[in-house]
């Protein structure tokens, strides 16, 4: 069962171009978050803006969690403004993890932009599995790429001002013709439209590939149904983001 706290802030600071890592004490969250899995947070006190935002678990430390975002509305910029010892309202850990422990050898993370806020977790997990750990970062600019506690970096700019020129799953494409990954599997986060294009590469290239999705998660466990995806096996045509997923098996399925 998720937890419902009220949690102090014990830093809060712009880590690239419009990106911010904030850090609440938790130690109970903390101590039940695994990889993919996310908090459903009030930005304020007040009555507006009125619905939970969701934020993936970034990292975990002994007593406290870090959750990385940028600001994209009324929420997010409350959020920007908060101080040390300023207080949010914190329901968590929710959602399912990625399969980190599944068959595999290799690790391919691929996040765009924001993207690659559930990775440094990801990353420390899948070390301690020991499983070979290889990350494509991809983002408008140089200013905007975030790579802290993650492994074996290869970077993609839209505008070329470092690594690859071009997406990050054109990136992965070219890496992937002139180096051995064995066993690979692919956890991809990012934009819809990344992310359907990274479907379409692991299915192409006969790659498991493990998505974790976006969703407007306003409750976060269910009861708003306002999260849908639509499947592509069973008798149900749509699963909810916020209970099936964030993390869902390229295959099963459909990203318009």
């Amino acid at each position: 069962m998720p937890l419902q706290q009220v949690a102090p802030v014990l830093s809060n600071i712009q880590i690239a171009e419009g990106i911010f890592l904030l850090t609440l004490e938790s130690k109970e969250i903390a101590q039940l978050a695994r990889p993919g899995q996310f908090v459903n947070i009030r930005s304020t006190d007040g009555s507006l803006p009125f619905l939970r935002r969701p934020f993936s678990i970034s990292h975990v430390h002994e007593d406290s969690i870090d959750l990385m975002f940028n600001i994209v509305g009324q929420g997010t910029r409350m959020m920007a403004s908060r101080r040390v010892g300023d207080t949010l309202d914190v329901l968590g850990p929710l959602g399912k993890p990625f399969g980190y422990e599944a068959h595999f050898e290799t690790a391919i993370l691929v996040g765009g932009g924001l993207g690659v806020a559930p990775f440094p977790l990801l990353t420390r997990y899948l070390k301690k599995h020991s499983k070979k750990i290889t990350t494509f970062l991809g983002a408008r600019t140089s200013r905007h790429i975030v790579s802290t506690n993650l492994e074996n970096i290869q970077i993609a700019t839209d505008d070329g001002s470092s690594g690859f020129h071009g997406t990050v799953v054109s990136s992965l494409e070219s890496y992937w013709g002139s180096h051995a990954l064995p066993g690979p599997k692919i956890f991809g986060c990012g934009p819809t439209p990344m992310l359907r294009a990274l479907s379409e590469t692991a299915q192409k290239l006969h790659i498991a590939c493990e998505l974790s999705l976006e969703g407007d998660m306003a409750c976060g466990v269910g009861l708003c149904q306002g999260c849908p995806v639509e499947t592509t096996k069973g008798e149900r045509k749509y699963a909810l983001v916020c209970i099936e997923g964030p993390t869902f098996n390229c295959n099963d399925i459909i990203l318009r």
